[in-house]
């Protein structure tokens, strides 16, 4: 890594506080949304579905400053794509596409996969493309992403539960920014010797045996 220019690293220190709070702002209306449809329904997929979506961002706020971060405009929209398009779902208020307990089963099984990958990864956790320390104990020790896979999962319930076209299309656009951000991080991560090691033993990504 080269070193960081004083001009370099203050542009780093700006787009870190910008991302914190705009997530947090995004995150407030999300809640919002979710909370008075389960009040006004008593549906607790959307409560289940915030604290999915809510989490990175508590985690972002209190992560450690990285500096070896991807200062590419394309990851940065990758990010920010990835982290608030899956906030625009909406409850659909209309019939389920599975029983209440598939969904809440997939549900809560992504929620606690996502719990424990952010466990595991602690202050390291970041939303753009960067090397904050390689992690390989807990669920990393079957795929390199276990997050993404964990977000895959409970939008997947939310969507049997709640499905429209717009929730569809939300997470389309939302899982495509996904892949997206895992080829960022791992070209960043990449120049570590000890993520090359880590991906020479865990070869999956998202799904063990398969990708």
């Amino acid at each position: 890594m080269k070193p960081l220019t004083k001009s370099s690293l203050g542009l780093l220190v700006a787009l870190d506080a910008v991302e914190r709070m705009v997530v947090a702002l995004l995150l407030g209306h999300f809640a919002w949304t979710l909370l008075r449809s389960w009040y006004e329904t008593g549906d607790v997929a959307g409560p289940i579905l915030l604290a999915s979506e809510g989490a990175p961002v508590v985690f972002c706020v209190i992560r450690r400053f990285a500096a070896d971060v991807s200062l590419r405009p394309t990851d940065w929209l990758l990010a920010a794509l990835g982290t608030t398009v899956p906030l625009l779902a909406m409850p659909a208020g209309g019939g389920a596409l599975a029983p209440t307990g598939l969904v809440l089963f997939l549900m809560l099984a992504g929620l606690g996969l996502q719990i424990l990958a952010k466990l595991t990864l602690r202050r390291s956790f970041g939303l753009v493309a960067a090397n904050r320390g390689v992690k390989m104990g807990g669920p990393y020790r079957l795929v390199r992403h276990p997050m993404y896979a964990g977000y895959a999962v409970t939008q997947i319930g939310f969507l049997l539960a709640n499905p429209s076209v717009w929730n569809l299309a939300v997470y389309a656009l939302g899982f495509t920014c996904q892949l997206g951000r895992i080829a960022a991080e791992e070209r960043v991560l990449g120049r570590d010797a000890s993520y090359r090691a880590f991906a020479a033993a865990v070869p999956h990504r998202l799904i063990p045996g398969l990708f």
